[in-house]
């Protein structure tokens, strides 16, 4: 299996194969989950002081904070996929 990075902004990449979930960060159940993540040392902010804008939920259980909009950050996923997919399709 080939591993595929998206870039969560800064130059920040994560493991596609490894986001559970991509959320806005208002709802007071993210705001919970990202405190518990903070007090647990589970979490990583990769905003770089800017406002947090996504959070992402990993399957290792860590919490990453991210500046970019959730839809950015799932237009890059689908952008890695269905470039993997063209390229699939011309070695067959």
């Amino acid at each position: 299996m080939e591993m595929k990075f998206i870039n969560i902004g800064f130059g920040n990449v994560v493991s596609a194969h490894r986001v559970i979930s991509i959320v806005a960060p208002e709802s007071a159940p993210i705001k919970r989950i990202v405190q518990e993540a903070r007090d647990a040392g589970d979490l990583i902010d990769a905003t770089y002081g800017r406002r947090t804008r996504s959070v992402l939920v990993m399957d290792s259980g860590h919490v990453i904070l991210s500046a970019v909009q959730p839809e950015t950050i799932v237009n890059r996923i689908a952008d890695k996929e269905d470039a993997g997919a063209k390229a699939e399709d011309e070695e067959s």
